[in-house]
Protein backbone atom coordinates (compact mmCIF):
# COMPACT_ATOMS: atom_id res chain seq x y z
CA UNK A 1 0.00 0.00 0.00
CA UNK A 2 1.26 3.41 -1.10
CA UNK A 3 2.59 5.71 1.92
CA UNK A 4 0.90 9.35 2.05
CA UNK A 5 3.04 12.02 3.95
CA UNK A 6 2.58 15.70 4.50
CA UNK A 7 4.76 17.67 2.75
CA UNK A 8 5.64 21.67 1.98
CA UNK A 9 7.34 22.96 -1.26
CA UNK A 10 11.29 23.64 0.26
CA UNK A 11 10.63 27.15 -1.69
CA UNK A 12 8.46 28.45 1.34
CA UNK A 13 11.69 28.56 3.46
CA UNK A 14 13.32 30.78 0.72
CA UNK A 15 10.51 33.55 0.96
CA UNK A 16 10.21 33.10 5.12
CA UNK A 17 14.27 32.68 6.20
CA UNK A 18 16.17 29.26 4.67
CA UNK A 19 18.24 28.29 7.83
CA UNK A 20 20.87 25.61 7.97
CA UNK A 21 21.03 23.47 11.58
CA UNK A 22 18.23 24.82 14.11
CA UNK A 23 15.86 27.78 14.56
CA UNK A 24 14.27 28.74 17.86
CA UNK A 25 11.66 30.97 15.69
CA UNK A 26 8.29 28.29 15.96
CA UNK A 27 5.91 31.13 15.74
CA UNK A 28 7.25 32.11 12.18
CA UNK A 29 7.73 29.00 10.55
CA UNK A 30 5.09 26.69 12.39
CA UNK A 31 1.92 27.97 11.22
CA UNK A 32 2.94 28.49 7.78
CA UNK A 33 3.79 24.99 7.12
CA UNK A 34 0.78 23.95 9.07
CA UNK A 35 -1.55 26.07 6.75
CA UNK A 36 -3.36 23.56 4.69
CA UNK A 37 -2.77 26.07 1.80
CA UNK A 38 0.84 25.40 2.39
CA UNK A 39 0.78 22.01 2.77
CA UNK A 40 0.02 18.39 0.48
CA UNK A 41 0.20 14.64 1.15
CA UNK A 42 2.13 13.49 -1.21
CA UNK A 43 3.42 9.70 -1.88
CA UNK A 44 6.47 9.07 0.25
CA UNK A 45 8.43 7.20 -2.45
CA UNK A 46 8.30 10.23 -4.86
CA UNK A 47 9.19 12.77 -2.11
CA UNK A 48 12.10 11.35 -0.89
CA UNK A 49 13.82 11.69 -3.71
CA UNK A 50 12.60 14.75 -4.88
CA UNK A 51 14.02 17.87 -2.52
CA UNK A 52 11.49 20.58 -4.16
CA UNK A 53 9.48 19.06 -1.22
CA UNK A 54 10.22 18.86 2.35
CA UNK A 55 8.98 16.16 4.66
CA UNK A 56 6.99 17.56 8.21
CA UNK A 57 8.89 15.51 10.72
CA UNK A 58 7.57 15.79 14.56
CA UNK A 59 11.15 14.91 16.49
CA UNK A 60 9.61 14.62 20.18
CA UNK A 61 13.11 14.37 22.88
CA UNK A 62 11.78 12.75 26.43
CA UNK A 63 14.06 14.16 28.66
CA UNK A 64 14.20 13.53 32.60
CA UNK A 65 15.87 15.52 34.81
CA UNK A 66 19.54 16.12 33.34
CA UNK A 67 19.08 12.82 30.77
CA UNK A 68 17.20 12.15 27.63
CA UNK A 69 15.86 9.15 25.62
CA UNK A 70 18.71 7.50 23.25
CA UNK A 71 18.10 4.84 21.10
CA UNK A 72 19.56 3.13 17.95
CA UNK A 73 17.48 2.47 14.54
CA UNK A 74 16.65 -0.64 14.94
CA UNK A 75 16.53 -2.96 10.97
CA UNK A 76 12.84 -2.27 11.07
CA UNK A 77 12.97 1.52 11.38
CA UNK A 78 10.56 2.83 8.30
CA UNK A 79 14.02 5.38 7.25
CA UNK A 80 16.58 2.77 6.03
CA UNK A 81 19.11 5.77 5.68
CA UNK A 82 19.13 5.86 9.23
CA UNK A 83 19.64 2.45 11.04
CA UNK A 84 22.14 1.67 13.35
CA UNK A 85 22.60 5.22 13.67
CA UNK A 86 21.91 6.95 17.50
CA UNK A 87 19.19 9.41 17.97
CA UNK A 88 17.76 11.09 20.65
CA UNK A 89 14.48 11.82 18.59
CA UNK A 90 11.08 10.02 18.62
CA UNK A 91 8.67 10.64 15.49
CA UNK A 92 7.90 10.00 11.81
CA UNK A 93 5.92 11.22 8.77
CA UNK A 94 2.60 12.94 9.13
CA UNK A 95 -0.40 10.76 7.42
CA UNK A 96 -3.94 11.06 6.07
CA UNK A 97 -5.33 9.09 8.87
CA UNK A 98 -4.06 11.67 11.22
CA UNK A 99 -5.95 14.71 9.80
CA UNK A 100 -9.46 15.01 10.85
CA UNK A 101 -12.40 17.63 9.82
CA UNK A 102 -13.37 18.79 13.44
CA UNK A 103 -9.35 19.52 14.38
CA UNK A 104 -6.97 22.63 14.06
CA UNK A 105 -3.92 22.34 12.15
CA UNK A 106 -1.85 22.31 15.13
CA UNK A 107 -4.16 19.64 16.62
CA UNK A 108 -3.43 17.41 13.84
CA UNK A 109 0.32 17.88 14.07
CA UNK A 110 0.07 17.00 18.17
CA UNK A 111 -1.98 14.01 17.13
CA UNK A 112 0.19 12.85 14.82
CA UNK A 113 3.32 13.48 17.26
CA UNK A 114 1.66 11.24 19.21
CA UNK A 115 0.96 8.36 17.69
CA UNK A 116 4.11 8.26 16.29
CA UNK A 117 5.87 8.12 19.98
CA UNK A 118 3.10 5.60 20.83
CA UNK A 119 4.54 3.31 17.56
CA UNK A 120 8.33 3.69 18.94
CA UNK A 121 8.03 3.25 22.62
CA UNK A 122 5.40 2.74 25.58
CA UNK A 123 5.59 5.95 27.42
CA UNK A 124 4.35 5.04 31.55
CA UNK A 125 4.11 8.70 32.89
CA UNK A 126 3.32 11.52 32.91
CA UNK A 127 4.79 14.71 30.73
CA UNK A 128 4.82 18.14 30.18
CA UNK A 129 5.08 19.21 26.39
CA UNK A 130 6.43 22.28 24.29
CA UNK A 131 7.47 22.54 20.98
CA UNK A 132 11.27 24.52 21.24
CA UNK A 133 12.71 24.23 18.04
CA UNK A 134 12.88 23.64 14.35
CA UNK A 135 15.32 21.76 12.13
CA UNK A 136 16.52 22.34 8.88
CA UNK A 137 19.69 20.09 7.27
CA UNK A 138 19.92 20.65 3.19
CA UNK A 139 23.55 19.11 3.75
CA UNK A 140 22.61 15.47 3.79
CA UNK A 141 20.25 13.18 1.64
CA UNK A 142 18.00 12.63 4.23
CA UNK A 143 17.98 16.24 5.68
CA UNK A 144 17.27 17.85 2.15
CA UNK A 145 14.21 16.28 2.25
CA UNK A 146 12.41 16.46 5.59
CA UNK A 147 11.88 19.40 8.26
CA UNK A 148 12.08 18.85 11.61
CA UNK A 149 9.51 20.19 14.63
CA UNK A 150 11.49 19.56 18.03
CA UNK A 151 9.17 18.73 20.79
CA UNK A 152 10.41 18.31 24.09
CA UNK A 153 8.98 15.94 26.84
CA UNK A 154 9.35 16.38 30.19
CA UNK A 155 8.62 12.92 31.88
CA UNK A 156 7.68 12.75 35.74
CA UNK A 157 9.56 9.18 35.75
CA UNK A 158 12.18 7.45 33.44
CA UNK A 159 9.22 4.97 32.79
CA UNK A 160 10.05 3.98 28.86
CA UNK A 161 10.18 0.89 27.11
CA UNK A 162 11.08 0.47 23.28
CA UNK A 163 9.00 -1.65 21.05
CA UNK A 164 10.74 -4.62 19.47
CA UNK A 165 12.51 -4.30 16.64
CA UNK A 166 12.06 -0.66 15.65
CA UNK A 167 14.49 0.71 18.06
CA UNK A 168 17.58 -0.67 20.53
CA UNK A 169 20.14 0.00 22.73
CA UNK A 170 17.16 2.21 24.49
CA UNK A 171 17.61 4.13 27.96
CA UNK A 172 17.82 7.58 29.57
CA UNK A 173 21.30 9.20 28.37
CA UNK A 174 22.90 11.90 30.36
CA UNK A 175 22.91 14.89 28.27
CA UNK A 176 26.56 15.98 28.96
CA UNK A 177 27.38 12.32 28.18
CA UNK A 178 25.37 13.37 24.76
CA UNK A 179 27.53 16.34 24.27
CA UNK A 180 31.33 14.58 24.69
CA UNK A 181 30.06 12.13 21.85
CA UNK A 182 27.82 13.75 19.24
CA UNK A 183 29.68 12.30 16.32
CA UNK A 184 28.19 9.43 17.22
CA UNK A 185 24.79 10.94 16.57
CA UNK A 186 22.48 11.10 13.70
CA UNK A 187 22.73 14.57 12.51
CA UNK A 188 19.31 16.18 13.36
CA UNK A 189 20.39 14.78 16.79
CA UNK A 190 23.44 16.78 16.97
CA UNK A 191 21.54 19.91 16.29
CA UNK A 192 18.94 18.40 19.07
CA UNK A 193 21.64 18.03 21.63
CA UNK A 194 22.62 21.93 20.57
CA UNK A 195 18.96 23.43 21.16
CA UNK A 196 18.91 20.91 24.62
CA UNK A 197 21.77 23.75 25.61
CA UNK A 198 20.57 26.65 24.33
CA UNK A 199 19.40 28.51 27.13
CA UNK A 200 16.20 29.93 25.38
CA UNK A 201 14.82 26.47 25.82
CA UNK A 202 13.11 26.26 29.28
CA UNK A 203 14.69 24.03 32.16
CA UNK A 204 13.26 20.17 32.88
CA UNK A 205 9.87 21.29 34.81
CA UNK A 206 8.93 24.21 32.62
CA UNK A 207 6.73 22.77 30.45
CA UNK A 208 3.15 24.03 29.08
CA UNK A 209 1.22 21.33 28.57
CA UNK A 210 0.52 18.07 30.42
CA UNK A 211 -0.63 14.84 29.60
Amino acid sequence: MTQMVLVFESALLDRFGRFQGYSMEVDRYLPVVLDPSNNHFMEREKAEQDPRFKQLIPYVILRYQDSVFTYVRGKRSSEARLVAMRSIGLGGHIEPADRSLFSSDEHLYLEAAKREVDEEVELSTSYAERIVALLNDDSTEVGNVHFGIVHVWDVAEPSVKKREGLITQAGFTPLDNLKVCEGELETWSQFAVQVLGDPRVPPYGAGKKGA
